[in-house]
């Protein structure tokens, strides 16, 4: 009797560890860390800060970031391949912005199939007829948008992830783009889902290009409860402190615990790219 109840308080005394982490778990809240990355196209001439010498620090700085879901512009196909061949816990979806497969800069969106699951997308170009190639207005390059309705895996809830690369030169086309985009959003999310938009937009935040868009989403920079001011665009070293030209918005998330822009060296790289990371972590 004595040998009996002795280790059924032992099993009771061992399982309570087991307990007390499963209800931390409970009471963690539905998270979901996104992240933007523009990798700087593989053929640019960029001397010893080129794709051939940066490439193992992307990889490594992915897999120690380990976000949800992540849009990267101004990768060429083989950037492309690289990340889904390098990082295993992932997958993606995305086009060529020239013909629509796999020529041009391919504004990707990538997930962590452990956590998330894709359910659809799609990509359109930012200009007078989005359905095919074609370059918008005033631009200098073509440019697309692509969108992803995905859902949480833990939570079962869906989301919308939309991924874009404004034009650097054309203010019409970044202006036009961007409305577009925020007219495209409405259509394809009548159910109102949580929604985050991503992108390198080309514009500092007080640009009146993002005026309708701050109507209809928020910034994560501005709404976290821990955030910075670190400029996303570096120039290998070489930019302003206020050179902000990347984006993370979202709507319709119930919180938005940190941004941050990711500064940290990977494979004793100063620079992953010409711009930085940006992540948030966001709770359904």
């Amino acid at each position: 009797m004595k040998k009996g109840f002795i280790f059924m308080l032992l099993a009771v005394l061992m399982a309570l560890p087991q307990l007390s982490d499963a209800k931390k778990k409970q009471d963690q809240p539905d998270e979901l860390k996104v992240m933007s990355y523009n990798i700087r196209l593989g053929s640019a001439k960029d001397g010893t800060n080129a794709w051939m010498y940066r490439y193992p620090a992307t990889a490594m700085m992915i897999e120690d970031q380990m976000p949800d879901v992540f849009g990267v512009q101004e990768a060429l196909d083989y950037q492309v391949k690289f990340i889904d061949e390098y990082c295993k816990d992932y997958d993606c979806v995305g086009v060529g912005r020239e013909d629509g497969k796999k020529s041009g800069e391919h504004m990707s969106i990538f997930w962590n199939k452990k956590t998330v699951k894709m359910l659809k997308w799609g990509t359109f170009w930012l200009s007078e007829t989005p359905e095919k190639p074609s370059m918008g207005w005033d631009a200098a390059c073509y440019r697309t948008a692509t969108w992803a309705l995905m859902k949480d895996k833990k939570t079962g809830k869906h989301f919308y992830f939309v991924n874009t690369h404004l034009d650097h030169v054309g203010v019409e086309a970044r202006r036009n783009g961007l409305k577009l985009i925020v007219d495209r959003i409405a259509k394809i999310n009548p159910e109102g889902y949580p929604m985050v938009l991503t992108g390198d937009f080309n514009v500092k935040p007080t640009d009146p290009a993002l005026a309708e868009l701050d109507t209809m989403m928020d910034s994560a920079r501005k709404i976290a409860e821990a955030t910075d001011n670190h400029n996303t665009f570096n120039g290998w070293g070489k930019a302003k402190k206020d050179d902000v030209i990347d984006y993370i918005y979202v709507s319709g998330f119930t919180a938005c615990p940190e941004y941050q822009t990711v500064t940290k060296k990977y494979n004793d790289r100063a620079f992953v790219s010409d711009h930085f990371p940006i992540f948030a972590r966001l709770i359904f």
